[in-house]
Formats: C-alpha cells, structure tokens, sequence
C-alpha cells in the first residue's frame, strides 16, 4: 500500500483546484473532465469513473486515503477503466447529471460520487462513499459487466439518460395554472406545521441543515399574516442555531449541518454560501424583532468570513475543511487537560457553565464542543452576574481560547473564488449593513461586486463561474448570473447608484439570450454557448441553495417592475404557474419558489425616494422589516416611475401599488404608515 506516495504524479497536477491537486499525486491516473479523457476512453474501450467531491467534504478525504492511494486499487482502476475527478463545486453542471443518475440507481445521494459511465459519459451505474474492499469488488463486478454483458450495460445506460433528461419537467403541469389564489397561498403552509420543531428549531429530523430560504419564507409569512407559530418557529430556529455547536462560539460562522436534532454537533465544514445566507437570514430577523442575539452572530460571522475566507485582492473563497490533522473537527474541539492549561480557575468554571463543557468531554473521544443552552441575557439573569461582569468573562475566556486555537494546524481552505458565492456575500453585507446600520458592510459590498466585475465579467456581460491564481477559467451558469442579478439589485436599493441596477438588467438580458427555454418557461443550467454534455439540466427546487430557477423568476419580477419590463413580468409569473402544483407538499424544498408566490398574491409596491436626502433616507427606511416591495429613487429621474417627481429642496416618499401612487409625504414615518396601510 502506498499513501500519498509523492512519486506518483497524474494529470490533475496542472489544475488550479484544490480539491483535485489533493489527488494529483495519487496512483490513480486521474485526469481531469474533458474531451482529452473522453477521447482517451472512446479509443480504447473502457468505462469511466467519474469521482466527483470538493475540498471540505469529509468522506471524500476519507475515501482518497483508503483506496486511491492504495496502489492495488489503483491497479484495477487504471487497467479497467479511465479515471475522472471532478470538483463539484466547479463543475456543478456534471454534478447535476450524475447525482441525479446516484439517486435514479440508489434511491439516495451525497459525496463523494462515483459514477461509471460509458466512453461518452452516459451512466450505467452510480453511487457515494464505498470502503475499499466494497470499492474493490464493485470494480471487478462492473469491469466484468462491461466486456461480457455489454448490451445490457449500453441498454441502462440509455435508460438512465433518458431519464436523466426528462427528469426536471417530469412533475410540470400539463397546462398553465394561472388562477394565483392568496388563500391557497396562505393554506399552503399547513404542510409545514407539523414538520416544525417547536422545541429545538428546524425541521423534525436529523441531521438538520440551516436551509435558510426556508425562515426567509416563514418570516415573511408571519409578517404578513401575523402568524405566532411561524414566527416563533423561525426565532426558535435561529436562536437554537446561534447558541449551538454548528455555530463556531469563539470564531463566528456556522457550520455545513448539525448531525444531531440539538444543532450541537456539527459537521466541522465551513462553507461560504451557508455564512453568507445565513447573515441574510439573521440580518432580516433582526429587524422584524430587534433580538441582539441576532446581532451578535450578524458581526461575528463577518468577521469571521473576512477572517478566514477573504482574498487579500477582493473576492471570497469557497470553503474550510472539517479535518485538519486527518481528524475532524481536531482544529474546534478542545479536551479537559487543555481547558484547565488555558483558563484561570474562574474562567473555567465559566466555561463548563456557558459553554458546557465537561470533564469527561460532551462529545467523542472525551473532546469538547462549545455550545450553549442559554442566551447571554438568560446566562447573566440565572447566575446572578452584571452584564459588565458576564462580558468581561466571556471576552477573557473567548480571546484565551482564539489565541490557542491558532497555534494550531489549520483545516485547509479552499481557495477557489466562485461568482454565484460570492454574489451571495454581497447580498449579505448589503442586508447587515441595513440591518445594523453599518457603513462599512455596505462598502465592503460594494469593492466586492467590483472586484467580481473586474475579474469574473467580460465586456459583453457574460460571466465566468471560477477565479484562482488571477485566471478565470469555466464559463458561468445560470447560478452566477441569478445571484449576482440579484447582488446588484440589492446594492442598487441600498445605493440607489443606478449604474448597479443597469448591471442586473444587462446580465439578465444575457441570461434570456443564453439559458431560457421557450418551451418550458423556465432557464437551463448551462448555457447554450457551453459544452454540451450527455443533459441539459434545468433546476428547479430549493436546497441549501435556493434554485437558480426561482432566484430567476424572482429578479424578473423585480425588474420588471423596475423598469415597466411587461416581458419580464409574464416570464416570471408563467415560471411561477409551472411550479404551484409543487409548492404545497414541497415544503422548504420550494419555499424560494414560495416566496415568489407571495409576491403575486399579496400587496406588491414600489417606494420611491426623491430628493437630496433620499440615499441616507433609503438606507434608513430599509432598517425595518419590509417586503413585497421595491425601492428606487435618487436625485435624477433616471427609471420610468421617478419621472415628474422631483421637486426642489424637497426628499419626498411615493408609496406605490402597480405604478398608482399615493400623494407623497415627506417624513419617513408616514411612508412606513402607508406601505403597512396597503398591506
């Protein structure tokens, strides 16, 4: 056997991946997805492997280390077949194809994905983790189906291509639904009341994932019908999450998922769209409730983004391992011995009492997880201590415990820099900005989205999905133009710089000319002009991304209003009708899509802010909870429903329903009024 042997080298070396340079010195002859490989396959015969993962995952670490780097399983691999890896996170077309190809064979998915495949990338089987020797006897097994059953393997293949390919409009209705009832809207939630837990937030089940999306809708809901349960649910969820072991108590930023029902035990994986939507998900909170608890995760989980996952020339990278040291989680975890070398006597009792940690260590391996089971205002109330004092303490232990932890070796970091991700951050520190009233956030946002310009554009408003080592080198999908479209609205809004908006409208226009699909109403994936592969996918439901379908169909809504854009309208609302049927039963898996609908059926309005004071104004008015709405305004009359409303030495306020305004006021309270008077 032979472990990472350094004498080994394959053509994954040239790739700027870090997830592949993990396996560039394997015995494995990997190579990387394309048409070299493909070719390669096609000439002489042999079936693919195509093993797809990212930097973070775990599994995928651990199967690297017991069969890829193990010369005998190398062997049978290379004689028998040629090797494919592929990093999802940059190929999430090809993730796509052959996870749905997992879960048709399986019945279920996750990474790492191996899948074997015919020279031309059709699948014929597919699954995730294996040990070795089930690895082992699967590659025999589909070695000796190839070339002595090969009908039957050409057949499956077919079979499940085809099925790959129908799969996204399988469930579309047969006819438009354009009958958008708010009551049947407003009924479709009681699927999810039973699915809540009330006790420890989230969903009943384990493992929990955040699923932001989700709490937008439900927030939003509850705004909207004053609905206590849905409300409580989401203030549940997010305090449970924030007080839990998925969030990282001394460093800021959440975790992948908690493996348990008590958001206590995460796995360690660190990704930036989780942090990134999550600051959103908080930042909304915070000013529907004004909970400082809030607050607290919204500033610590930027820190620790630009901490740990800022590029010193702008932009954001993608991820942290959950191992380091080849154990996961070693680089959070901290065992009896080393609390007690760490702290003073008094800081360690406060330490076991907020951060619950024991002697014997609350979790494996007798290591300790930091979570609480109080909030900071309830920790100073129950143990009698003023909040000069609990602070005092909770720095003290905090920066002891920063201060060690960074001795330490560092889980690895992905350093790729992903356009759809990094959309997301902006988004982010746009709402925290808003939210907190922080300047700064919002600057941030702003360099962010020019350095993402500068470096993931081109001069025809097309973009590329991946940056590494100055080069940009994958063009972008639809995920990239979705969230950024989005990135730009929301800057615009705070801004009120049309030059952000005038950016979403070209790179939506770009969006229609490359990805939409006349037929089904609805965008693929890929663009027409990438490489084409075995599918061409179109993605509809929400996960722990939402949909680049649904992020779509809610930026031409908002576009549309912007700029009296009637096709953008009728494209939304018909992407809309096509997924009603699903919404009901889908739960958080279309709330996105959800979110939308209430758009249509409840009160939409635009506010216009006219004047000298109108962007310190709108920064102010969108410190409150609003939704179903869309603010534009500025000292020029620079979009159809700003025109004729300036009036000299004066900030007005329009409040708006379908173009209809109502006579302008000029104190921000009265416009609040009248936005909750149209409700």
């Amino acid at each position: 056997m032979n472990q990472g042997d350094q004498n080994f080298t394959n053509e994954l070396i040239n790739e700027t991946s870090p997830y592949l340079l993990e396996h560039a010195h394997n015995p494995v002859n990997w190579h990387p997805w394309g048409e070299k490989a493909l070719e390669k396959a096609k000439k002489e015969n042999k079936p693919l492997i195509i093993s797809i993962g990212y930097a973070a995952c775990h599994w995928c670490h651990v199967m690297e280390k017991e069969s890829f780097s193990d010369t005998a399983v190398a062997r049978v691999m290379n004689d028998n077949f040629i090797c494919i890896k592929v990093d999802r996170e940059e190929r999430p077309d090809i993730d796509q194809i052959y996870m749905d190809a997992c879960q048709m064979v399986t019945g279920s998915g996750g990474w790492p994905l191996n899948a074997f495949a015919l020279p031309d990338g059709k699948p014929f089987y597919a699954g995730t983790y294996f040990p070795k020797a089930q690895w082992t006897s699967l590659l025999q097994q589909l070695d000796r189906a190839y070339k002595e059953e090969y009908e039957k393997v050409y057949q499956q293949a077919e079979n499940i291509t085809q099925g790959i390919s129908q799969m996204d409009l399988l469930n579309l209705p047969k006819e438009e639904n354009k009958d958008l009832k708010a009551e049947e809207y407003q009924n479709s939630f009681q699927s999810w009341r039973s699915k809540l837990d009330l006790e420890f937030g989230g969903f009943k089940r384990a493992p929990k994932f955040p699923l932001p999306t989700a709490w937008e809708f439900m927030l939003a809901f509850a705004d909207q019908y004053n609905d206590a349960e849905a409300l409580f649910a989401v203030e549940k969820t997010l305090l449970e999450m924030g007080k839990g072991g998925i969030y990282d108590q001394i460093g800021g930023g959440f975790a992948r998922y908690s493996t348990d029902s008590y958001w206590r035990v995460p796995h360690f994986e660190k990704m930036l769209y989780d942090n990134a939507q999550l600051i959103s998900l908080y930042s909304k909170a915070f000013k529907k409730t004004k909970n400082q608890e809030y607050a607290m995760v919204i500033r610590q989980s930027i820190e620790f983004v630009n901490r740990e996952l800022k590029d010193p020339k702008g932009g954001y990278y993608s991820s942290l391992n959950a191992d380091s040291e080849g154990e996961e989680g070693k680089f959070y975890v901290w065992s009896d011995e080393e609390l007690l070398k760490i702290l003073n006597e008094e800081e360690y009792g406060f330490c076991q009492d907020y951060f619950n940690t024991d002697s014997k260590g609350n979790w494996e391996h007798k290591k300790n997880i930091l979570f609480r089971s109080m909030t900071d205002e309830e920790f100073e109330s129950r143990n009698e201590i003023s909040k000069e004092e609990f602070e005092n303490l909770k720095s003290s232990v905090g920066s002891k415990l920063m201060a060690e932890r960074d001795k330490r070796i560092r889980p690895s970091t992905d350093d790729k820099i992903l356009c759809s991700w990094n959309a997301m951050m902006i988004s982010a520190l746009v709402d925290a900005s808003l939210a907190l009233k922080e300047p700064e956030y919002l600057q941030e946002a702003i360099e962010s989205m020019e350095f993402l310009r500068k470096n993931m554009g081109n001069s025809d408003n097309s973009l590329f999905h991946n940056f590494k080592e100055g080069k940009a080198t994958i063009s972008g999908f639809l995920e990239d133009y979705a969230f950024m479209i989005k990135a730009g609205i929301d800057l615009y809004q705070a801004t009120l710089d049309i030059q952000w908006l005038d950016y979403s409208n070209e790179l939506c226009r770009v969006a229609v000319e490359q990805f939409h699909d006349p037929e089904s109403g609805l965008f693929f994936f890929t663009s027409t002009k990438g490489e084409k592969l075995v599918a061409r996918k179109i993605e509809i439901p929400d996960n722990v991304i939402p949909s680049s379908n649904s992020v779509m169909a809610k930026n031409l809504k908002l576009l549309g209003h912007f700029f009296f854009n009637e096709e953008y309208l009728e494209m939304s609302e018909k992407m809309l009708y096509s997924q009603i049927p699903s919404i009901p039963q889908g739960g958080a898996y279309y709330s996105n899509w959800a979110s939308l609908w209430g758009c249509f059926v409840r009160p939409f309005y635009e506010v216009a802010i006219v004047g000298p004071e109108s962007r310190s104004l709108a920064r102010e008015i969108q410190g409150n909870y609003l939704q179903n709405l869309i603010l534009l305004g500025g000292e020029e009359e620079n979009l159809p429903l700003l025109e004729s409303k300036s009036v000299e030495g004066k900030t007005l306020f329009y409040v708006c329903k379908e173009r209809v305004c109502d006579l302008p006021v000029e104190d921000l309270t009265l416009a609040l009024e009248q936005i909750k008077n149209s409700k």
